[in-house]
């Protein structure tokens, strides 16, 4: 509620708004600490945190002039049913996208969301990674998943290298564009708040979030950021064999896998060696990423009746299993199968998210606004079904508004998931020693279905938090029904 009274100070030191949403500017380095000293005494700042630099999750080899080998559509399905025209956006945070490239010279529903630069040693991989999106189906080199996508670049490498700030500005702009697929083929080993924040903002704006999963297979399969991160539809790479490639990240936070190997894409033109044509085949999860975003806007546009997390779902549960049976850490659910998908029926949505934790529904939290109470002073109760999930959302956190004088009884009904009630002071539902000793008000085993009471003995209304959780371990969703009525004294 306070952002504005920073603005004068943060223009003034040259800073830029990178999203509004989420209150977050980029400010030069010269000039940085007096401002910042500043804005913290004033209490102005929730996080301050370097820009990063990125890596593209990619290898590639230039070959002789390109003949036809696209074995990928095959084995995902997108030559056995017919691919929609324009529908839910997809936005492809990258380098910048060549336009004068054949298969996006005059290709219509295509959105340039910002300058694209095309100086600097991997600016060729935004082009090949909209490619296998979106290539048309022109008579020229390749096609892509979804043809006739409604397609849109944002050059997250402005100045030659992929940036955390910049990618966080194309996030914010594709989720601007309406729900959609924002697909991220780049990443980190670093947990970046700033990056983490922009994806849930995303997220909770209604789109679809896809991640490279990364190539660090050969180097113990470090986590990397965005792909480990909760609500992001984390994607593997497999060779024709359909087996996970020999480069590909393993790890819990997989949810699908794609071909990535030996994948055939548009390479931007200034990265074309003479007597080339403008085409190689690559290599890395960052062209396994794509597809499943094409594919998920294909489903999106043909279901529109889906929102986000039914979308992911859908996905998940289609998938064609792969090495080990059922979910592994190498590929997920398995493979994407476009047509299964467009087949499956659809669980029920999962409101609410992402609400992993205190921050994220909590007025100046993620947003400024907040996320509205379960109750208030005329609903005294409320219910809500929803469901949690390892590694993807293993905890949902809700607000409870109890009056003055007061009491709430909070009831959950799941057979597997557990519920916890924190009090008004809580900073975070991870809370432990001496703060989880002050706030926690009660808890409820999975496998309980009593209820938890509080009684507010203060003279204002106090909000309270329930948490509802996956314990570790857990292998399985969990659908639940969490119950709320609140009664004055």
């Amino acid at each position: 509620m306070r952002a504005p009274l920073a603005e004068p100070l943060l223009r003034a030191a040259g800073g830029v708004l990178l999203s509004r949403d989420l209150r977050l500017w980029r400010v030069p380095a010269r000039g940085f600490r007096p401002v910042a000293a500043r804005l913290e005494r004033a209490g102005l700042v929730r996080t301050l945190e370097p820009d990063r630099v990125l890596q593209a999750e990619s290898q590639t080899v230039f070959t002789d002039p390109l003949f036809p080998s696209e074995w990928w559509r095959g084995d995902v399905g997108a030559d056995a049913a017919e691919a929609p025209g324009p529908g839910k956006p997809v936005t492809v945070v990258d380098s910048g996208l060549d336009i004068k490239h054949p298969e996006f010279a005059g290709r219509p529903h295509t959105t340039l969301l910002g300058p694209q630069n095309l100086l600097g040693e991997d600016e060729w991989h935004g082009t090949a990674v909209a490619s296998v999106i979106g290539a048309p189906a022109n008579g020229i080199g390749l096609v892509g998943v979804y043809p006739d996508a409604d397609l849109a670049v944002a050059d997250a490498s402005p100045a030659g290298v992929l940036l955390t700030s910049s990618e966080v500005a194309g996030i914010a702009a594709g989720a601007r564009r309406g729900p959609g697929v924002i697909n991220l083929s780049l990443g980190s080993d670093a947990l970046d708040f700033v990056e983490r924040d922009a994806v849930y903002s995303a997220v909770g704006h209604g789109s679809i979030v896809v991640a490279a999963a990364g190539n660090s297979r050969s180097e113990g399969n470090p986590l990397t950021y965005p792909a480990s991160l909760p609500h992001v539809l984390t994607v593997a790479a497999t060779n024709e064999q359909d087996t996970v490639t020999s480069f590909s990240s393993s790890f819990p936070a997989v949810d699908l896998a794609a071909p990535g190997d030996d994948v055939v894409a548009a390479i931007a033109l200034p990265f074309v060696p003479p007597g080339y044509q403008p085409y190689a085949f690559v290599a890395g999860t960052s062209f396994s990423a794509p597809i499943v975003a094409g594919a998920a806007a294909w489903l999106w546009t043909r279901r529109p009746e889906l929102v986000a997390s039914q979308v992911v779902e859908v996905l998940r549960g289609s998938a064609r299993d792969v090495g080990r049976p059922g979910f592994d850490v190498d590929t997920g659910f398995g493979i994407v199968d476009i047509p299964a998908a467009l087949a499956l029926a659809a669980p029920p949505p999962d409101p609410g998210e992402p609400n992993d934790d205190v921050y994220l529904v909590k007025p100046n939290g993620l947003s400024a606004s907040g996320v509205h109470p379960l109750t208030g002073p005329t609903l005294r109760s409320a219910q809500v079904t929803a469901r949690v999930t390892p590694a993807e959302d293993p905890g949902d956190v809700y607000r409870v508004w109890v009056p003055a004088g007061g009491s709430a009884r909070v009831t959950l009904r799941g057979a597997g998931a557990g519920l916890e009630l924190w009090g008004p002071r809580t900073s975070s539902v991870f809370e432990r020693a001496g703060a989880a000793k002050r706030d926690l008000l009660g808890v409820r085993r999975p496998g309980s279905a009593r209820a938890i009471g509080f009684k507010n003995r203060g003279k204002r209304p106090a909000i309270v938090y329930a948490d509802v959780y996956l314990p570790s371990g857990a292998a399985a969703a969990v659908q639940y029904s969490l119950s709320v009525a609140t009664a004055r004294r």
